[in-house]
């Protein structure tokens, strides 16, 4: 048996980077470190419903075919369409999105990442006023006041606790000792369970909540006897432990992004968390979901000015979400051929989305059976980074890791998947040019 040291878990957006892999035969068959989920997605790498080879669908079957084939049909459908959609992205390489960002370009196709669907709010609300982010370094070493709002990291990022609030750092010698943990959420969670102070608001009530604070932040006095289910004094309470902290960081989730008041309650989350800078030192992390979905609208903005739902339909880049995002395309039935890659909206989209999935040709770029490739015409498995291959990810908070190859494989990564397809795409415009 190897031992694989120093291994980036391709999970979630904490990117774990301590992870040891246990190696036989080309297979991983164990993991040191990683968090129950990561340890699955590792060991089930070579599971009964993955991919090995390209797939065409012909009639109510798959059958199998070539690289070459399956490329070749795909730049067909992409070169073809008049308003190809392109959209996943989060669980790939940033080398890969870079390539694909440029496909969208060369097809004039709208490109959009899962960002739309989980922290698009967040993307809207820093565009419009700041971000005032830091590290996990600076959170171990230096945060005595943790604030998890409208997240349950126990469940959805398991390690985020372990890494962040109970780790000694340099100047929290004890650890979880020296922290003040504050927990937001409607509901009694395993995460909450650990908190010092549990702030069980009224769902939809978060905006008020965070209003709330500000004002007492700002000196002013509350009227009522309780906003947003909380009572006045526990605001009282925790509006002065957010103003004495030495180093404080907000951490929130889908809970804030997606109840009533979207991108608004994180633009004023985030101007709360400006505003307590006034006292103390304040900083937010997003809890991003996808390993990579941080990535992407990093790399998207370096290609086109933009984070995610750009259309490059003509010729140059344009953003408008609500318009050009994936959803806003298929329930508009305006996409009429769809690529999805590192993501699988066939289990999460509305109805109405995938009925307009159902009617055009739809290319996956997928490892394992999904709902996603029940419904695709066309099936390209790739390699999976951090696993089969290496490339490059960003953590949550915008820290750029290296992530290595574990095993060998047969297959072709997404990068190279996409290198293809843009390339024998540009072939067929040229000749449709002339």
């Amino acid at each position: 048996m190897e031992l694989v040291e120093n291994v980036v878990c391709p999970f979630c957006g904490t990117l774990c980077d301590d992870i040891i892999c246990k190696v036989e035969n080309n297979e991983i068959v164990g993991t040191i470190n990683a968090c129950r989920i990561g340890h699955s997605k590792f060991v089930h790498t070579e599971g009964a419903m993955r991919w090995k080879k390209p797939m065409i669908r012909q009639g109510d079957e798959f059958v199998e075919t070539t690289y070459d084939e399956a490329i070749e049909k795909a730049a067909q459908v992409l070169a073809n369409s008049k308003r190809p959609l392109m959209y996943g992205w989060s669980c790939t390489d940033c080398e890969a999105q870079g390539v694909g960002v440029d496909l969208a370009e060369k097809t004039g196709a709208v490109i959009d990442n899962t960002a739309s669907v989980c922290h698009g709010p967040s993307v809207l609300a820093l565009q419009d006023v700041g971000y005032p982010i830091c590290t996990f370094g600076e959170v171990k070493n230096r945060a005595d006041v943790v604030v998890y709002w409208g997240c349950n990291p126990m469940h959805a990022h398991p390690r985020h606790l372990s890494r962040n609030v109970f780790s000694r750092g340099f100047f929290r010698e004890r650890g979880r000792a020296d922290r003040t943990l504050v927990v937001v959420d409607p509901r009694k969670s395993d995460s909450s369970k650990l908190a010092d102070i549990h702030l069980q608001v009224d769902f939809d009530k978060d905006y008020e909540l965070l209003d709330a604070i500000r004002a007492v932040v700002h000196g002013k006095e509350i009227l009522y006897d309780e906003v947003a289910g909380i009572p006045r004094e526990e605001i009282y309470e925790v509006a002065e432990a957010l103003k004495n902290a030495q180093f404080g960081i907000l951490f929130f989730g889908m809970g804030i992004t997606h109840s009533r008041g979207k991108h608004r309650n994180i633009d004023t989350a985030i101007c709360l968390v400006q505003e307590l800078n006034d006292a103390s030192k304040w900083t937010l992390i997003p809890m991003r979901g996808h390993y990579n979905v941080t990535g992407f609208n990093q790399v998207c903005t370096w290609e086109s000015g933009f984070p995610y739902c750009v259309d490059f339909a003509t010729g140059e880049p344009r953003y408008n979400p609500g318009e050009t995002g994936a959803n806003d395309l298929l329930q508009n039935k305006e996409a009429d051929s769809m690529m999805v890659i590192a993501s699988d909206p066939g289990a999460h989209f509305p109805q109405k989305a995938l009925e307009r999935m159902a009617e055009i040709p739809v290319i996956a770029i997928e490892p394992h059976r999904t709902p996603t490739t029940e419904m695709a015409d066309i099936i390209i498995p790739p390699a999976i980074v951090g696993m089969e291959a290496e490339g490059s990810a960003y953590r949550m908070e915008g820290v750029p890791i290296r992530m290595r190859k574990v095993v060998e494989s047969d297959l072709l990564s997404d990068k190279q998947i996409l290198e293809k397809l843009r390339d024998r795409v540009q072939e067929i415009k040229a000749s449709q040019a002339k």
